[in-house]
């Protein structure tokens, strides 16, 4: 083989492989376009297979009085026998329902878990019912984060430092970086380790759902939302759901896990882009899964469909609607303009937040 052939090959084996395909997502000519290769989107595919669905609930149900049951009063006790077996193959398959029960007496709360799965639960139907900005008429399951797991195997952090970027998904807004002038001035209120950080959360994001920087931005101005895609509008009430999640429902539950769950500053775990996503742009290939399992609606006037059996109700898909509701009741839609600024979060106890304070959002 000659030298030629050799310079030919190296340069060919530095090349990615598979089969590319290229999705254009905004106006041709301003680089908006998305390169997949289907190997891999094949492969992810294969791994994020869902569990068939459980059987639906009979509608004649029995009156049951249950023993310390706090979150699904809203279902028929046919209903929430059927999730709590779904919940048990998506959570602890192998240690079945006794993970989270004592079988001798199932209202007691002595084991954790079961506490930390009442608190899960409600953050379930939380997000069903107030993230549709994000999680629109897909919504998610308990399956979603955990995949069969008794921890999610994906994407669990703890506190490490005041520096730390992940503290973007919880307490600090300082994630868009966009300096106006040269040099340092009181009007521009931005530093290094700022910048330092938002570059690492973009990285985190886009490899969290295996996209590049332009499915969210433009190219031409990453910073400008004018001509910017529709998915940048969902990523950003992405970030407000999880700093809501985290806030509200996993640092609140810090003192219900042992030690050992806990992290080296004892707080308890959170989640972060990567917990449900696993490398895809829609968690499960897009999968609305929780069409199956109405107790995990959770919407307060069942506007879905009604407190019956599985069978008896209907599953209204927001995916296309025009406009879709927001966290507080808002409506983002086409006639809506910019979104609202998110509520200031709480600092957390022991941690000092950004010292330079919050600047806009990204």
């Amino acid at each position: 083989m000659n030298r030629a052939a050799i310079i030919a090959l190296v340069a060919l084996s530095a090349c990615q492989g598979g089969r590319k395909e290229a999705v254009q997502v905004g106006y041709r000519g301003t680089g908006q376009v998305l390169v997949y290769d289907k190997s891999v989107l094949e492969a992810q595919g294969a791994a994020n297979r869902l569990p068939p669905p459980i059987a639906p609930a009979s509608p004649n149900s029995p009156v049951v009085k249950w023993q310390n049951v706090q979150v699904l009063t809203d279902v028929s006790a046919n209903e929430l026998n059927r999730t709590m077996i779904a919940m048990t193959q998506w959570v602890s398959p192998k240690q079945s329902c006794v993970y989270c029960h004592n079988p001798a007496n199932f209202g007691s709360d002595e084991k954790y878990p079961k506490v930390v799965a009442r608190r899960m639960l409600q953050m379930t139907r939380h997000i069903n019912s107030n993230w549709q900005a994000h999680v629109q008429g897909t919504g998610v399951t308990c399956y979603t984060c955990h995949r069969g797991n008794n921890v999610p195997p994906v994407g669990i952090w703890y506190f490490t430092d005041e520096n730390q970027y992940l503290r973007a998904f919880l307490d600090r807004q300082d994630v868009r970086v966009q300096a106006q002038t040269v040099g340092h001035t009181n009007l521009d209120n931005t530093s290094i380790r700022q910048a330092t950080n938002t570059y690492a959360l973009m990285i985190h994001m886009s490899r969290s759902l295996n996209v590049t920087c332009n499915a969210c931005h433009a190219s031409r101005s990453w910073t400008t939302w004018q001509n910017a895609p529709p998915a940048r509008i969902t990523a950003l009430y992405g970030i407000r759901m999880v700093r809501d999640l985290n806030t509200n429902y996993l640092l609140s539950i810090a003192s219900a896990f042992p030690p050992y769950r806990l992290g080296p500053h004892g707080d308890s775990p959170k989640l972060q882009c990567s917990t449900c996503h696993e490398g895809q742009w829609k968690p499960l290939n897009g999968a609305q899964m929780v069409k199956d399992y109405p107790s995990l609606w959770g919407a307060p006037q069942w506007a879905r469909g009604g407190p019956s059996d599985t069978g008896s109700v209907g599953f209204k898909d927001l995916r296309n609607a025009d406009s879709i509701p927001v966290d507080g009741g808002k409506i983002l839609g086409p006639q809506s303009g910019m979104p609202r600024t998110a509520p200031s979060p709480q600092p957390v106890p022991g941690m000092t937040t950004a010292p330079n304070g919050a600047s806009p959002q990204k």
